[in-house]
This record gives C-alpha cells, structure tokens and sequence, in this order.
C-alpha cells in the first residue's frame, strides 16, 4: 500500500472512531439545569431540592443590579450579573438543608434575600 493511500485510509478509521466516540457522548444524559431568576429582594425559585453526588447546572439570570448568590456549606458562590447568564455546575456532597443568599449588597431589603438547597440521599 503506497504512503498516500495508507495515510488516507487511518484517517478514514480515526473519523469513524471518533464518530462512535461523539455518538456515545451524545447518548448520555444531559446534567439536570435550574434556572434561578434574583430580583430585588429575593429568588425564584427559593427552595431547591438536589440529589446528593448528581451533577446540576444551576442558571442564574437579573434583570435589576449585581447581585450575588453563595451557599458557603456547599462551597458555591457566584456574581449575578445584569443582562448575562450564569452557570454554576454543583455536585452536592453532602445531605442537609443549606441557606444561600444574596452577598452583594443590593438595596434596602437585600438581608431577606435567602433561599435553600435541600441534598437528599
């Protein structure tokens, strides 16, 4: 086999490859997303209920000022920023009820804005 076939026919092999490789990465299950929207003074939803070790893309939106959104026992925090989308990929590793909340401050009422993350087995 001369050089140019050889070299057309592996790269035909590696492309048929890695078509099996792409097709088995799109089979799998897509990360669960929550899509969290923080106005003044709070966030919707408010309460949210994860699997502990199950991977979640938690997706936060404003339409207001720059806002914050941390839950410290979970090791999470994030800025919130206006007219932007932002994704926090979460795996919870531990089960429990954690407080998040608002670490910017953003105007009179900013201290009641909470929520919780509920992890269960």
């Amino acid at each position: 086999m001369n050089s140019h076939i050889r070299a057309t026919f592996i790269a035909v092999a590696f492309f048929i490859g890695l078509g099996a490789d792409a097709a088995h990465v799109a089979a799998q299950p897509t990360e669960q997303v929550i899509k969290i929207t923080a106005k003044k003074f709070d966030y919707t939803p408010n309460h949210i209920t994860l699997k502990k070790g199950v991977p979640v893309v938690l997706e936060f939106t404003t339409a207001d000022v720059l806002m914050g959104f941390n839950v410290p026992d979970l090791g999470v925090r994030a800025d919130i920023v206006p007219g932007k989308v932002v994704r926090v990929r979460i795996v919870p590793d531990k089960v429990g009820t954690f407080t998040f909340f608002c670490d910017i401050f953003c105007g009179s009422g900013h201290e009641d804005m909470t929520g919780t993350i509920t992890v269960v087995e």
